[in-house]
């Protein structure tokens, strides 16, 4: 931790947040080995309350190397020291901070009350009458000034003595102000828009009143969104959301208390009932926005007349045969305002979305420079955008990049007050899209488009609440096109048929033959590891390097989780050598070479949750301090991280199922056995097989495999997207 004491020259940047980029003059030294920044301006970062260029401060932090704007003192706490000799107190009170008080009589002030001026002005503002010709114009101005400069510190203290951290501290009072002690006396849970519930929730129950009315709303509201998380469901029940708000919270409150909380929180909206269903107040807006705009886009979105025969020569041209339930995929989307197409692995999902592209830029004239502006691609993630980006070869872009999503803010540029004007969307991997991110997606569109909706509804649900590409479908208001024939990837290719085989809980003894590109290996728990390790020690002799082996496995903790199964495999593919440099993170040591996963949507340096790279290079940089830097290679895309953001960061030889969704692998391995069995069932099997492209090895205990294949853990999830769909076109 770097201490500094100083004065700010000049502020390049103040966010609403009070996130401030600053140039800050350095006076004083807590640490020998800073000497080199004393009587230096430095660039500084960080939350404060209404800095300014008067005071002098004292500064605590660490130094960091930023990929883009260089050296700075990375803020995490601060203090404004008061001026105490009395020329200090002189140039304060004549300086710009303080209205009506020139040198001359701030002198008089010092003269008169020495080096405790300040607090007997505060005090007792009347005693300035004691300085001669003083006149109450004067009096009342420096008496303002002083109050307003000490009210910033004082609710700063205040905040700092509750609980509250630096930035949470700067937060609140950049929005509220001196406002913000009435705000904690009166709605201290109206803080959540700003500061995390379990963190809240620990202030005020360390502070106040755990028991009181207060804190049992905002608890009963928390165990709402605590359990859409959980479940997945957009809507609870009563009995669910007590039982919840009881086991979570520990209230002693019976059935009928209960009732009278839930009663209130509904007249003010903070939930929503609907018949019997209760709702947060976000998840029925994302429902009903939805539905409306659905709605609209299919009343005013382009529809065509496009026969297949007109699009024939340029249908010819790609040298494909189409199927008939691809022809009609094709047709229906270049005709409607909205279209849905699923299908399992290898029926060709990705070549129709590349025949719709090219057809649509045939029939309007469009060139591919006029395709940039006309035609959006889309798809969840980094890896899956990547994918859809090759076969259409044209760019394509993360839902999240595309709306332009703000870090800080969590929020979307693009949105129903600035929207996005293509003319063609297709989303990609949409059984990955939850509630919120297809609302926020659908207010960023107008509604005179043509939405192509892309997924296989087999796979796993999205991780947030919802399920869109469910949902849709059986609302039956939309043109839907299954594809079910495989086209195999190679001669002998079984991976899609194992897929088709695993959904329909087919557990006959071909699941366990060998084929071409697919082995069961039959080994017991004790003896999974080294198994992977020979299967690796193969492919490595026939040059199948990491790049192209992926693990997937359903949990990280465990003998067989994806923690040990990494550390396992970063001694196989990347052991210890002198040449290569190394950085230790916790209880995690990467090393160049290393295979690693992006945990964090990170769009300034494009790169997204999802994303597998490779360290490429670990090196102590000195810019006046010496630091760590991790050079990423993702495809291409080269990302610089300190040490302190190897937190967005994990090992990818082994990596769970869920985070291997959108994209697909040459080659995977996925261990199955019964210290997994609470995290397997059908659909999550399912996933996993289908990433795999050219060879999938599946490992483990046949009684596990089959009773995972027989596990529906995965069922419906209870939403209400589809009544209000059904509702709205019924209507």
């Amino acid at each position: 931790m770097a201490k500094v004491s100083g004065k700010f020259r000049n502020f390049l940047y103040t966010g609403d947040n009070g996130y401030t980029v600053a140039l800050f003059r350095v006076k004083k030294l807590y640490d020998d080995e800073l000497a080199d920044f004393l009587n230096k301006t430095i660039t500084v970062t960080g939350s404060f309350i209404n800095p300014n260029t008067e005071d002098t401060y004292i500064l605590e932090g660490s130094y960091i190397e930023h990929p883009r704007y260089g050296f700075q003192l990375k803020v995490n706490t601060y203090e404004k020291t008061m001026p105490t000799d009395e020329d200090a107190l002189i140039e304060f009170l004549s300086s710009k901070l303080i209205k009506g008080c020139g040198e001359k009589t701030a002198k008089a002030i010092v003269d008169h009350f020495g080096s405790d001026a300040i607090n007997i002005i505060k005090e007792s503002p009347d005693r300035l009458y004691e300085i001669k010709g003083i006149k109450e114009l004067t009096i009342n101005k420096i008496y303002s000034s002083i109050c307003s400069y000490t009210n910033a510190d004082e609710t700063l203290v205040y905040l700092k003595k509750l609980g509250f951290g630096i930035n949470e501290c700067s937060l609140l009072f950049n929005k509220y102000g001196d406002g913000i002690k009435e705000i904690i006396n009166d709605s201290f849970y109206s803080l959540l828009d700003l500061v995390d519930f379990n963190k809240l929730d620990n202030i005020y129950i360390n502070n106040f009143n755990p028991k009181s009315d207060e804190r049992a709303l905002a608890c009963i509201v928390e165990a709402v969104k605590n359990l859409d998380i959980s479940t997945g469901d957009t809507y609870h029940y009563k009995d669910d959301i007590y039982n919840a708000f009881i086991n979570k919270f520990r209230f002693d409150l019976d059935k009928d208390k209960f009732d009278k909380y839930l009663s209130k929180l509904i007249k003010d909206e903070d939930l929503i009932l609907d018949e019997d269903k209760i709702y947060l107040n976000s998840s029925y807006d994302d429902e009903c926005i939805i539905a409306n705009k659905l709605l609209r886009i299919s009343k005013n979105g382009i529809q065509d007349k496009i026969s297949f025969s007109m699009l024939e020569n340029d249908i010819k041209t790609s040298n494909i045969i189409y199927n008939e339930d691809q022809r009609s995929a094709i047709k229906t989307a270049l005709n409607n305002p909205i279209t849905i197409i699923s299908g399992g692995p290898g029926v060709g999902k990705t070549t129709i979305i590349n025949a719709i592209v090219r057809s649509y830029m045939t029939f309007y004239h469009i060139t591919n420079m006029d395709a940039l502006n006309k035609i959006a691609l889309l798809a969840p993630t980094g890896r899956a955008a990547k994918k859809l980006a090759a076969s259409t070869l044209m760019p394509a872009y993360t839902i999240h990049r595309f709306l332009k999503w703000n870090k800080e803010t969590d929020d979307f540029q693009v949105n129903e007050y600035n929207p996005n004007m293509h003319q063609l969307v297709i989303v990609d991997e949409v059984s990955m899209l939850d509630n919120h991110l297809f609302a926020s997606l659908l207010k960023g569109l107008t509604s005179g488009i043509k939405l192509v909706l892309v997924g296989d509804v087999f796979q796993l649900p999205s991780v947030g609440p919802g399920q869109i590409l469910f949902d849709l479908i059986n609302s039956d208001c939309f043109p839907f096109i299954f594809l079910k024939q495989i086209y195999r990837q190679s001669e002998n290719s079984y991976i899609p048929y194992l897929a088709r085989d695993i959904k329909a809980k087919d557990t006959s003894d071909e699941l366990f033959e060998r084929k071409d590109d697919y082995s069961f290996i039959d080994v017991d728990v004790q003896n999974i590891k080294a198994t992977i390790r020979k299967i690796c020690e193969k492919t490595k002799e026939k040059n199948i390097n990491e790049s192209d082996i992926q693990i997937l496995a359903p949990m990280y903790k465990g003998e067989n989780g994806i923690d040990n199964l990494n550390y396992i495999m970063q001694d196989f593919f990347n052991p210890k050598d002198e040449s290569k440099k190394e950085i230790t993170y916790g209880y995690v040591t990467y090393r160049e070479n290393d295979k690693v996963l992006q945990q964090i949507n990170n769009p300034d340096c494009n790169v997204f949750n999802g994303d597998i790279g490779f360290i490429k290079k670990i090196e102590k940089v000195k810019d006046k301090v010496t630091k760590d830097v991790i050079t990423i290679d993702f495809d291409g895309n080269i990302v610089e991280y300190n040490k302190e953001d190897l937190s967005m960061i994990k090992h990818a030889y082994a990596i769970t199922i869920h985070k291997s969704q959108g994209s697909e692998f040459p080659h995977v391995i996925m261990p199955i056995c019964h210290s997994y069995n609470r995290m397997l069932y059908n659909k999550l099997i399912y996933t996993g097989v289908s990433r795999a492209k050219k060879s999938l090895i599946i490992l483990g205990e046949r009684k596990s495999f089959i009773d995972a294949i027989n596990n529906d853990y995965s069922t419906n999830r209870q939403t209400g997207l589809k009544d209000k769909i059904m509702h709205n076109f019924s209507s």
